[in-house]
């Protein structure tokens, strides 16, 4: 199908030369510059390539000075925020629930709760601190309202209103 068609294979070229900064800029930001010999590279760092980066020509780096101290990393550590200072109420969530169920603001507090332990798993801090004071909030307010009724059904138990 490619008849009478010569094929004329690149010139071999190298990886670029030169710090991420320098090879990363666009062509128009870059200075134009010869392609180094074999024996200046020396002071040139060899970045990891694609494809597209074979394309490019060898470009002095004027970083050079700082190659020499700087290495690779080879091991990744991701550090994720403690979520283990972050209470989530769960026992009195549980017990409003159970116990002082006040206008369903202990079920509401346990779904909270709940919602503050999936966040601690997937170690958003911000959101699981949010939702563990909105849980206790409703903790509060139904342990509040539902000793206060039960006080009050005490006092009527005692001192009904037939005797006023």
């Amino acid at each position: 199908p490619f008849e009478g068609v010569a094929w004329t294979p690149r010139p071999p070229q190298g990886p670029p030369q030169g710090c991420f900064a320098c090879i990363a800029k666009s062509p128009a930001l870059r200075q134009a510059s010869p392609i180094l010999s074999p024996s200046s590279a020396v002071y040139l760092m060899e970045s990891k390539s694609c494809k597209g980066d074979s394309l490019r020509p060898a470009v002095p780096c004027k970083h050079s000075v700082e190659k020499k101290t700087m290495t690779n990393p080879t091991t990744v550590i991701e550090i994720y925020p403690d979520t283990t200072e972050v209470n989530d109420y769960y026992l009195w969530s549980i017990f409003n629930f159970v116990y002082l169920n006040f206008c369903c603001l202990g079920f509401i507090a346990l779904a909270y709760s709940l919602k503050v332990r999936d966040k601690k798993l997937l170690n958003d801090l911000n959101g699981a601190v949010e939702d563990a004071k909105t849980a206790r909030l409703f903790n509060i307010t139904s342990s509040a309202l539902a000793t206060f009724c039960i006080i009050l059904i005490f006092i009527f138990l005692r001192y009904p209103l037939t005797d006023y």
